[in-house]
């Protein structure tokens, strides 16, 4: 196994722009510690000073207006803990290897989010009646390599239905209990809870309403995956998080004692709804037992998980699999669905170990 460049103790997966991998092995609480969460950048990390920041909301609103950091923090804020998970994660297990960036198991992580509804800042805007969807702008900006792409500077934005604007996602300026740092959004960034987090815009500086499907880049050519409608398959916009359950230990190729007690454990997690059951095999899918939940259940926030196993007297290899079912009965697909492309990957992960 090649070894890894570790940075603060996170996979460098890339360093211009930054990416870094929180370690799966280390999952050890419900909530991920702001230096082990993983970091997703598409571009330079903007400098941002507080004191000359400003938030536009505008686009089909009757009142359209701006907002600096210091009032911001003046308005009713909820502290809810969220999951985010790249829509990437696992990319390193596709077989054929394909382009982006090539995470493991820990792109993704949860924390407590700090900060306004949006809804507060929609309401004041007044929106206007045929308004559909809202863009989340954010200050990172750059020029793209991909052959099919825009000319010029693109920023990173997104859109989101105005419904789910309303229900629940939230515009942070705390990420578990402090400012958010620099590479986690600095000074806000949108946390849309469920969906996969190339929708948690960070340096966010635009919110526009507007009446018509965003068409933009980061919402057609990149993060979408073709859906398909009978005999005809559409390109469609990334949204909700599949249910999956991954294994944080043992790791793959670890040996571990024959005839003992092995504790086998994880996370699972889900989009608006909650984990229910995990089930582990360590015959390879042959049988399977329900493993232990741990914790409370919280909507939109993964669950941790562990299942005592009694490893076989007889030493060689053993393929350990972890599967998740959630609160609408969705479970996780054997097999990989190509239409995906490279994203959202939750089909089954086999880890194989050697009892020794």
């Amino acid at each position: 196994m090649e070894q890894e460049t570790l940075h603060d103790g996170r996979i460098v997966r890339s360093e211009d722009p930054l990416n870094l991998e929180m370690p799966f092995s280390s999952l050890d609480q419900f909530i991920t510690p702001t230096k082990s969460f993983y970091v997703r950048t598409h571009f330079p990390i903007p400098a941002i000073d507080k004191d000359e920041w400003w938030l536009h909301v505008e686009g089909e609103v009757e009142k359209p207006f701006e907002i600096n950091y210091e009032e911001l923090l003046k308005l009713e804020s909820v502290t809810i803990p969220v999951t985010l998970e790249c829509a990437g994660n696992n990319r390193n297990f596709l077989e054929p290897k394909v382009k982006g960036v090539q995470w493991g198991l820990g792109a993704v992580g949860t924390a407590e989010w700090t900060g306004v509804p949006l809804a507060i800042l929609l309401d004041r805007a007044e929106v206007k009646p045929e308004a559909r969807e809202v863009i989340l702008e954010g200050a990172d900006e750059g020029v793209l390599e991909e052959p099919k792409r825009p000319p010029g500077i693109v920023k990173f934005a997104r859109s989101i239905p105005l419904l789910k604007a309303r229900t629940d996602v939230l515009l942070a300026y705390q990420m578990n209990g402090n400012d958010l740092p620099p590479e986690h959004g600095f000074p806000l960034r949108a946390i849309v809870p469920g969906w996969y987090a190339m929708a948690s815009i960070k340096w966010l500086q635009g919110v526009i309403v507007t009446d018509r499907p965003f068409t933009g880049y980061y919402q057609t050519m990149d993060y979408a995956f073709w859906k398909r409608r009978e005999e005809i398959a559409e390109l469609v916009p990334l949204t909700d998080m599949q249910v999956k359950a991954e294994i944080a230990q043992p790791v793959e190729g670890e040996t571990v004692p024959s005839d003992s007690n092995v504790r086998v454990h994880g996370a699972a997690w889900t989009s608006d709804g909650e984990i229910t059951k995990v089930e582990v095999s360590t015959n390879g899918g042959a049988s399977w037992n329900e493993a232990s939940l741990i914790g409370k259940a919280v909507s939109n926030a993964w669950r941790l998980w562990d299942f005592e196993w009694h490893t076989p007297s007889k030493p060689g290899k053993q393929t350990l699999i972890a599967s998740a079912t959630d609160s609408h009965g969705r479970s996780q697909p054997v097999e990989r669905d190509p239409d995906r492309g490279t994203y959202m990957i939750n089909q089954l992960l086999p880890i194989t170990v050697e009892v020794r």
